[in-house]
């Protein structure tokens, strides 16, 4: 009972030499207040800072002590607002979190909560006083960012505020537990150090991404503190976790401890008995587990091991050179689909065997499954000695297989990486040389050495892969239009849909960068159908709003890769119900080469297209093979004369012809014809002497987004005085088509 009584006094003794302080500070703070700092970024730091922070907190080990993240977000209030502002924020934050502690069931006083209310009013009062004192106003330290001046303010910040709490706590803690202050602070406060240090270090880049308007640097500093709490949250969790299993195991082990002598005696027994068997047949299975059951040659499993050990002679020193050698056969799927698989495991014992003989000694082949060969050429540390032996290795399998009556051929793409410094890891070196392999078998070369390029080109690849991936999912797909004009009454008819691609570090980005990127990866199918719903959207809007524009159609490009899905009729149909589109407004183009590529496929696609409702043109005509016996039977609506031809009409001779000629097959197959890439007065009036209905190009209009558009259906015959400028519509000289042409 006198004990009870003795720390009671002594907890009375401590909050009546905290009171006075912590009313000063509190009282400075509302006083100095800086009123006109209040913004919404104010207000939404302190709600975060009082109200959510406390929910990410941790509890150092065997004490009642509760670490935050608002350590960090009081540091960011002192560096961006000032001391007044993280003052108050720090008494209100630690009065809500030991409140909605008690509230949880956490045996805390009401003595207590005031107790570290007033600690964290006079360290955050003093934090701000040192560093205000020592290095000047916020600003003046934030804009000393990466200086030595910024980080001994930081460091200073956060010392004090670690020495101030940390002590005060400890005092605290020590009457509490009747324990030596010393102890308590060096147990169980000094882990508190690193936080207040990241917190600080978060805190100051923070605010320095802030003034900077950096949010990306802002982001990637939250991740970084978020890591470092989840970290050490992880660590005190263990710890918990690792102390109740010791207890657990400790209490058990006695029980346990003759069982488990036992059941260990008679494990050895068995082992014992089984040894034998085991060491016969431990070759066995090392040998399958590091040799191909094909060729017996060693698998990628011992390739590894050997370039690990190989990697680690290199670093003692330059003499430790190697080359690693990496090679694909050519077309064997085509020999694999053709002679059968059992012929084509026979042609891949045979490569083997003769690859093993241009094997050199101390040297290392190896069969990686499938076509895949490797070799390691120890002290080869040149080029020249490495493209020696490629092209011993493309030479020799050059060289006709035999099997009974029939002569098999077949190449190699070899792809050869030089041990460098810069590998560290087998895998890198590994995918250096597959690289390189495959650089030279996509380039139709022989062989290829790996250079740093090709990694920096793949990993762009990838990133524009996985950025482009982002972009469909988050719409930075931007749709462009065209108009397509009337060339007889120079008005607008419809348009043509075309995709840009706003990234957000390189901005606008033109179809040529990602289009072929996303045929390749088969983005190009949820691409198309977002450009063909947002399209379709866009005109039932304009004609929904805008007079006299009920007729106005949009023309979408439809790849050769999404022409031969098999759902692509019902997502066209699917894309009409619920845009509500007349699919006769609609127009898809297929380039001239996929229509052609398998002609019987493409009319059967075609007609059930057609069957929709939409309507349908070829693209790009005249710069394939199209055969007329089968451009008759296609249900088409339109042919696009492509922009080569009409952009060289002006030298006449035979390109002016094949313009003619287009016009007339269309005119024969009552097809619509549209020019593309019109640039110029003396090429529209070529177009419109031969006949051409319909034209699109710079001389019109670029394409433009949505806004641009819209101003172009007000005035729908906006291009009629194009023809003006020019006597009776032809210009006299060559310089003036230049000069009369427009662009928009």
């Amino acid at each position: 009972m006198k004990s009870t009584e003795r720390k009671d006094r002594k907890i009375n003794l401590y909050l009546s030499l905290l009171l006075p302080f912590g009313i000063a500070a509190f009282a400075w703070s509302v006083w100095h207040f800086p009123v006109h700092q209040i913004n919404s970024s104010l207000i939404v730091l302190s709600i975060f800072t009082v109200f959510f922070s406390s929910y990410l907190r941790i509890q150092l080990p065997r004490t009642k002590i509760h670490l935050t993240v608002s350590d960090a977000l009081i540091f960011l209030s002192l560096l961006t607002y000032g001391g007044e502002v993280a003052v108050l924020l720090a008494i209100l934050e630690t009065a809500f979190t030991s409140l909605n502690l008690r509230r949880q069931g956490v045996a805390i006083k009401y003595k207590t909560i005031v107790i570290n209310v007033l600690i964290a009013a006079v360290s955050g009062l003093v934090t701000a006083i040192v560093v205000q004192t020592v290095f000047g106003t916020p600003d003046k330290i934030v804009a000393g960012f990466g200086s030595t001046s910024f980080l001994l303010a930081l460091t200073v910040m956060a010392l004090s505020q670690f020495l101030l709490n940390s002590i005060s706590v400890a005092a605290f803690v020590s009457v509490m537990s009747e324990s030596t202050m010393w102890k308590v602070w060096y147990e169980n406060c000094l882990n508190a150090l690193v936080l207040y240090v990241s917190g600080a270090a978060v805190a100051g880049v923070s605010a320095w991404a802030l003034t900077q308007i950096n949010f990306a640097l802002f982001a990637a500093v939250t991740g970084f503190f978020a890591l470092i709490y989840m970290t050490y949250s992880r660590y005190v969790n263990d710890v918990k976790t690792a102390a109740a299993l010791a207890e657990e195991a400790e209490r058990t082990r006695a029980d346990e401890s003759e069982n488990h002598i036992l059941e260990l005696k008679q494990y050895v027994s068995e082992l014992e008995k089984s040894g034998e068997a085991l060491r016969i047949s431990r070759e066995k299975f090392r040998y399958a587990a590091y040799h191909d059951a094909l060729t017996g040659l060693p698998n990628r499993n011992y390739f590894i091991g050997t370039l690990e050990d190989l990697l680690e002679k290199r670093k003692r020193g330059p003499e430790h050179t190697f080359a690693l050698v990496f090679l694909d056969l050519n077309r064997f799927r085509t020999i694999n689909d053709s002679l059968g698989h059992s012929m084509g495991d026979h042609l891949i014992r045979r490569v083997a065997k003769r690859l093993s003989a241009m094997t050199g000694e101390g040297d290392l082949i190896g069969h990686f499954g499938g076509d895949e060969f490797a070799f390691i050429l120890h002290g080869v540390g040149d080029a020249g000695s490495a493209t020696a032996f490629a092209e011993q290795v493309v030479k020799g399998i050059a060289e006709p297989f035999r099997f009974k009556s029939r002569h098999v051929y077949t190449s190699v793409s070899v792809g050869i990486a030089l041990c460098g410094l810069e590998h560290s890891k087998a895998q890198e070196i590994l995918r250096d040389a597959d690289m390189a392999m495959y650089h030279a078998k996509d380039n139709g070369e022989r062989y290829c050495i790996f250079d740093k390029e090709m990694h920096t080109s793949a990993v762009s690849q990838q990133q524009m892969e996985t950025d482009l991936r982002y972009a469909i999912v988050c719409n930075e797909l931007e749709i462009f239009y065209q108009p397509i004009i009337d060339l007889d009454k120079m008005f607008l008819s419809g348009f043509e849909a075309l995709v840009r691609w706003n990234h957000p570090r390189r901005g606008l980005m033109s179809p040529t960068d990602f289009i072929p990127l996303s045929e390749e990866t088969g983005l190009v199918i949820p691409m198309t159908l977002q450009i063909l719903r947002s399209a379709c959207n866009q005109i039932v809007d304009w004609q929904s709003r805008i007079p006299d524009s009920k007729s106005m159609y949009v023309s979408v490009n439809l790849s050769g890769k999404h022409f031969g899905h098999d759902a692509l009729v019902e997502q066209i149909q699917t894309i009409l119900d619920e845009t509500k589109i007349d699919p006769s407004c609609l127009k898809l183009e297929i380039t001239e080469g996929v229509v052609m590529e398998n002609a019987e496929n493409a009319i059967s696609m075609l007609q059930q297209i057609r069957g929709l409702g939409v309507r349908l043109s070829v693209d790009d005509f005249g710069t394939g093979y199209s055969s007329l016996s089968y451009l008759h039977r296609f249900p088409l609506d339109t042919l696009k004369v492509d922009r080569s031809f009409v952009t060289m009409m002006e030298d006449g001779g035979e390109n002016a012809e094949i313009v003619h000629t287009i016009i007339s097959l269309a005119q024969t197959l009552k097809l619509s014809v549209i020019a593309e890439g019109i640039e110029n007065i003396f090429q529209l009036n070529q177009l419109r002497i031969l006949g051409c209905e319909y034209g699109q190009g710079y001389l019109f209009s670029r394409p433009v987004p949505v806004a641009e558009i819209e101003k172009m259906l007000v005035d729908k015959f906006r291009w009629t005085n194009i023809l003006t400028p020019s006597i009776h519509g032809v210009p006299s000289t060559t310089s003036d088509y230049s000069q009369l042409s427009i662009s928009q």
